[in-house]
C-alpha cells in the first residue's frame, strides 16, 4: 500500500520501504528574520528560498516523524527547577497599566481590492515530468507520472495566493486569518483558494521578459511614534526605482530589479504618517521604511487591506481627556 513520507522536505508517496529518501533531519530555525534548518548551514531571508534549501541527509522513507524537538531555553530550564517568588508591584506601576487605553478599531476600507490570485499556469504544450511538486504555496501535490499539461481536467489545486507571514512568534498567510505557533502546524494550514489544475512547471517564460510580481513579503515592528517596515525584494535597481509618499496613508512603489522583475503597487497603510519626516533605505535584499506616525495609535497590520486578528492597543500611557 502506498504511504506518504513524513520527513521534512521529502513528502513523497512510496511503496518500497527501502527506497532512498533525501530530507532534513533537524527542525526548522527562524531567528531575527533568517530562516534555515538546524541540520545544515544555509540561511535565507524569504520563505520561498527556505523551501528551496536542498535536503542534507540521505536515508529511508518513514511514516513516523523522528525530527528532534527544539531544545528548551536556559530560562525555561531554570523555571522548571526553581520556584520564583513574584516581585511586588508598585501602586504607581498598577496605575500606569490601568491607564493604558484601547482605541476603537478603524472601519476597514471596502474599496481596496484583495491581492489578485495566482494567475500563472502550466503551458499546455509542455510535458510534465514525474515527481514534480506543485509550485503554488501551501499545495503539497506531486506529479505521479509524466503526462501532458493539457490532460489534467480532474485536478483541483488548493493553495495560498498570499505570502507567508511570520510576526512576533505567530505564523500564517497574508491571504487568510488563521495563525499558529508551531512550524509543523503552519505547514498544515489548508489553502484558502481553489483552482483547476496544479502548476508543476509554469508557463515557460522566455529569458529577457520582465516578470510582474503581484506581492512581496513584508514585516514590521513599531514604537509609540514610528513604524519600521521591511519589504523583502532582492536586487532592486536603485537608479530606476521610484518610492514616494503621495498622501499620509499611501506609499507609491515602482521597484524594478536587475533580474527582470518588477513590483509596482500603491501600498495603502493602516494609519496616517508624516510624509515629510518618513524615510526609506534601499538595501541588497530589502527596502526598509521608517514611518513616523501622525496619531500615535498602534498598528495591528502594516497594510489597510490585510486581515486583522487582534485588537488595536494604544502604545504607552493614554492622555487625559
Amino acid at each position: 500500500m502506498a504511504q506518504k513520507c513524513v520527513h521534512k522536505a521529502c513528502g513523497k508517496t512510496f511503496t518500497d520501504p527501502e527506497e532512498e529518501c533525501i530530507y532534513h533531519p533537524g527542525p526548522p530555525i527562524f531567528h531575527e528574520g533568517q530562516k534555515g534548518w538546524k541540520c545544515c548551514k544555509p540561511r535565507v531571508l524569504t520563505f520561498d528560498e527556505f523551501l528551496s534549501i536542498p535536503p542534507c541527509t540521505t536515508g529511508k522513507h518513514s511514516t513516523i516523524d523522528d525530527t528532534p524537538a527544539p531544545e528548551p531555553s536556559a530560562q525555561q530550564a531554570e523555571s522548571d527547577d526553581a520556584f520564583t517568588v513574584p516581585k511586588p508591584i508598585a501602586v504607581d506601576e498598577v496605575h500606569d497599566n490601568i491607564a493604558t487605553a484601547r482605541l476603537p478599531q478603524a472601519t476597514p476600507k471596502t474599496d481596496v481590492p484583495a491581492p489578485p490570485p495566482e494567475s500563472e499556469s502550466d503551458d499546455p504544450s509542455l510535458l510534465i515530468p514525474a515527481n514534480k511538486n506543485c509550485r503554488r504555496r501551501g499545495c503539497s501535490a506531486v506529479s505521479t507520472q509524466e503526462t501532458s499539461a493539457s490532460l489534467r481536467d480532474d485536478e483541483e489545486c488548493v493553495f495560498h495566493p498570499g505570502q507567508a507571514l511570520f510576526h512576533e512568534g505567530s505564523k500564517g498567510w497574508t491571504c487568510c486569518k488563521r495563525r499558529v505557533l508551531e512550524f509543523d502546524e503552519f505547514m498544515k494550514i489548508e489553502g484558502c483558494k481553489r483552482k483547476k489544475r496544479h502548476m508543476f512547471i509554469g508557463s515557460g517564460k522566455k529569458d529577457g521578459t520582465e516578470e510582474s510580481l503581484q506581492d512581496v513579503r513584508h514585516d514590521f515592528y513599531q514604537t509609540s511614534t514610528t513604524v519600521i517596515a521591511s519589504l523583502y525584494l532582492k536586487k532592486v535597481n536603485k537608479e530606476r526605482a521610484s518610492i514616494t509618499f503621495p498622501s499620509p496613508s499611501e506609499i507609491s512603489l515602482d521597484l524594478p530589479t536587475t533580474d527582470n522583475k518588477r513590483y509596482k503597487t500603491q501600498l495603502s497603510l493602516f494609519g496616517p504618517i508624516d510624509t515629510t519626516k518618513s524615510t526609506y533605505k534601499v538595501m541588497g535584499t530589502k527596502i526598509e521604511f521608517n514611518l513616523v506616525k501622525l496619531d500615535g495609535a498602534s498598528w495591528p497590520t502594516l497594510r489597510s487591506d490585510e486581515q486583522r486578528t487582534s485588537e488595536i492597543i494604544q502604545v504607552g500611557q493614554a492622555g487625559r481627556a
